[in-house]
């Protein structure tokens, strides 16, 4: 085979194997996903048709991936903590799944993606945050929809992706994670 011919066929390969990932084989740490599971996506949702003005509002005609599950809950089960305004008129929308209430951001609460959420089998159970040495407890009081989004009842904002601890502000005041530190944040967590 000619070095042309050679180069052809390698070229191939590598186009094949960016395009369909699952025809390497190798070890599962070869293949680390970005949310660190084997959690994969149940379908997606479409923007709206036109846009609601917020910086993190769904965009129109954008696909966003929804998540039925999130990787298994383990001793240090690792996420990616985000910050909501769980009080009345804040970021997160309608009230709380788990009790139909808003809550101060002075309250240590959480809302848990829809597979940890597991159809509120853990409302009004407290779970424990760790990161940077230091760990709080937290209630779960809601769900981070990684299922539905981008409409009235979820703030316009796309659905959360499987691996995430949403927290009122006092959950990172109390993990001593401030100023440019707050937005997403590597933690680990486990049931209480």
């Amino acid at each position: 085979m000619s070095s042309t011919a050679s180069l052809l066929v390698l070229a191939l390969a590598g186009l094949l194997l960016v395009t369909f990932p699952g025809l390497c084989a190798g070890t599962a740490a070869a293949h680390h996903r970005p949310n660190g599971n084997q959690c994969h996506p149940s379908g997606s949702l479409e923007g709206p048709s036109t846009g609601h003005i917020c910086g993190e509002c769904c965009k129109p005609g954008h696909l966003y991936p929804k998540y039925q599950c999130s990787p298994p809950v383990t001793k240090n089960t690792r996420a990616v903590m985000t910050l909501n305004n769980f009080e009345e008129g804040g970021d997160g929308g309608d009230p709380s799944e788990c009790d139909g209430k808003y809550h101060y951001n002075t309250e240590r609460v959480v809302a848990l993606s829809t597979g940890w959420y597991n159809h509120g089998k853990r409302c009004g159970k407290n779970i424990r945050i760790s990161a940077k040495g230091r760990s709080v407890l937290a209630k779960v009081v809601d769900e981070c929809d990684s299922l539905h989004g981008c409409d009235k009842p979820h703030a316009f904002q796309p659905p959360c992706e499987p691996n995430i601890v949403d927290a009122s502000q006092a959950v990172w005041d109390a993990l001593d994670i401030t100023g440019d530190e707050v937005g997403d944040y590597p933690i680990t967590w486990t049931d209480a």
